[in-house]
């Protein structure tokens, strides 16, 4: 993901050796990450050092590298410590000028979860208090009988007293108790007389020994109190951030069904969780246990949630129920997203369907009509026609059932083009025996088109026929719209083995939006807007010429206007297909 920001920048993948030549690390791991960078469009790099940290920075500046990107590994405090700093804090050290990025994966650190709601304090602390009440007191009595001067019991008194509210402080009411009996103890037996015994005659020594207890309870209560809601306040954070977290992934779109399976199992502890949508598996994540021990959620009206691994609290169910709620929004989500998908092409055989009954009412029916109109004047015995007319209705019969025919062999080439069967014939061709039938075709003359083809235009490697189409479709356009006393030019030049055929207009061209539709079939764009003709004659245009190896590209003519450019490849030796 770094990389990707990073355009174009160039991906360089590092592993250091030992200089004693032994590996470290797995051949398949090694291997999995080479073919992994590879992959990617980068380099893998193999160096040798003993000092790793001081190998990549000098490889990097031996390679003028920006960036740095390092994995941290999993090191306790402990370790951390007897060990000193890791190799990403040392690389950051010496990076100077190298911006370092340091990636966490999942192997590293404790995944998030969730404070269990048990208790004011952990059992860690309770033990800690039990281990500082039961040394904390042998080393005070050792340094108070050290220094004892016997005037005196008020610093005895309350070094004890210290040490009870200390224990207290650090593992609540049970070792905070226990401390208090055994600080009475002490004190009684190598403070007060006699010596080396244990009488508890005194009142007041009593009275001590509950003051003691007493205090020792309300400090832990105290400590308690604080600990809970320092642990309530911790879930509550946590709880607000999975839920912001699990929103915000279905709100940005993103694989919501597995980030949502996978933060469910690691913020309870579970070892498993499956989401399953009418009795087929959606997602998982871990190890389901065995059907005895999984708990089953229904989500929505036909989902379920199976936990595998403990037993949930109403705590936990609350939070649950949230979670349950993302989780059928999430799986609507995707129903919706399948169900679009699905409609997707529906509605676009739709458009074409509409399209083709609209050409076959008005563009199919007019030559029709107009065929049928003359023939049945002419049939009329009734009716006196001059030779004149009898020509004129002959030969606007004959337009119009030519019209037709044409209109028909082109929605039959569109249907091939978009088969993929469309039958080419590649052979070198000569522009100019493909431009002169066009004009020709179109009743144009130099009074009409203007012609600036290159001198030295090498043949093209094209089928003549399919080209001829293609050059009448993009001239007839040209012609329609250019504005009067504004010819439209046919331009051709040679560029690197590539012939580029260009038909420039000085009309209202077309909105850079509307580019890519306008070789969509059925599409009545031309330059702009219009009703004339069915919209196939720029998408049989870019079959033609993609099926000859070439390319169709509507451009901006400067000071106004579209150019249609044309690119074939140039003929060579051994042209014939």
């Amino acid at each position: 993901r770094i990389a990707a920001r990073s355009a174009g920048g160039e991906l360089l993948a590092v592993h250091v050796t030992s200089e004693d030549g032994l590996r470290t690390g797995a051949p398949g791991t090694l291997a999995a990450q080479r073919a992994l960078v590879e992959q990617l469009g980068g380099s893998y790099h193999q160096v040798v050092g003993s000092d790793i940290p001081r190998a990549l920075v000098e490889f990097a500046r031996g390679e003028n590298a920006t960036q740095l990107v390092i994995g941290v590994s999993r090191r306790s405090r402990l370790a951390a410590l007897l060990t000193g700093p890791g190799i990403g804090s040392t690389v950051i050290r010496e990076s100077g000028d190298i911006d370092v990025h340091i990636v966490s994966h999942s192997r590293a650190g404790g995944r998030f979860s969730l404070p269990r709601p048990r208790g004011g304090l952990t059992v860690r602390r309770r033990v800690l208090g039990f281990a500082l009440a039961l040394v904390g007191g042998p080393l005070l009595t050792l340094l108070l009988t050290s220094v004892r001067s016997g005037e005196s019991m008020t610093a005895d008194v309350l070094s004890y007293q210290l040490l009870v509210v200390v224990v207290a402080l650090v593992g609540g009411i049970w070792p905070a108790l226990f401390a208090a009996l055994l600080s009475g103890i002490t004190l009684d037996y190598f403070f007060v007389d006699p010596l080396y015994t244990i009488t508890i005659n005194e009142p007041l020594h009593l009275l001590a020994l509950v003051l003691y207890v007493v205090i020792a309870a309300l400090v832990s209560v105290v400590v308690d109190q604080a600990a809970r809601r320092t642990r309530t306040a911790q879930r509550a954070a946590a709880e607000a951030e999975l839920l912001a977290t699990i929103a915000g992934g279905v709100i940005r779109g993103q694989d919501a069904l597995q980030a949502l399976v996978t933060r469910t199992r690691e913020a309870f502890g579970l070892t498993g969780v499956r989401l399953l949508d009418g009795g087929e598996v959606v997602s998982t994540d871990g190890e389901p246990a065995d059907s005895d021990h999984t708990q089953r959620l229904p989500v929505g009206t036909r989902g379920t949630l199976e936990l595998s691994g403990r037993d949930l609290e109403a705590s936990d169910r609350r939070l649950l129920g949230a979670i349950v709620a993302q989780l059928d929004a999430a799986l609507e989500h995707r129903d919706l997203s399948a169900t679009a998908s699905e409609l997707g092409p529906l509605a676009e055989a739709d458009r074409v369907r509409s399209a083709l009954l609209a050409a076959v009412g008005h563009d199919l029916r007019r030559p029709l009509a107009a065929a049928t109109a003359a023939v049945t004047t002419l049939r009329q015995a009734d009716l006196a026609l001059s030779e004149e007319d009898r020509e004129d209705l002959l030969e606007t019969a004959e337009d119009s059932l030519a019209g037709l025919a044409a209109l028909v062999t082109n929605l039959l080439d569109v249907s091939r083009v978009e088969a993929g069967v469309l039958g080419v014939s590649i052979a070198p061709t000569e522009l100019d025996d493909v431009i002169s039938p066009a004009l020709d075709e179109l009743g144009a003359g130099p009074a009409d088109v203007e012609l600036d083809i290159a001198p030295d235009l090498p043949l093209l490697a094209a089928d003549g026929v399919l080209l001829q189409r293609v050059v009448v479709n993009l001239l007839g356009n040209a012609l329609r719209y250019s504005p009067a006393g504004q010819r439209p030019v046919l331009a051709a030049s040679e560029f690197g083995g590539t012939v580029q055929v260009r038909v420039i207009d000085r009309g209202p061209g077309i909105p850079g939006e509307r580019r890519e539709a306008v070789f969509l079939p059925f599409q009545r764009l031309g330059d702009t807007d219009n009703d004339t003709g069915i919209g196939l004659g720029l998408a049989l245009s870019k079959g033609f010429v993609e099926g000859m190896g070439g390319t169709l590209d509507a451009e901006d003519t400067p000071g106004g206007g579209l150019t249609m450019v044309v690119s074939l490849p140039a003929a060579t030796e051994g042209t014939d297909t």
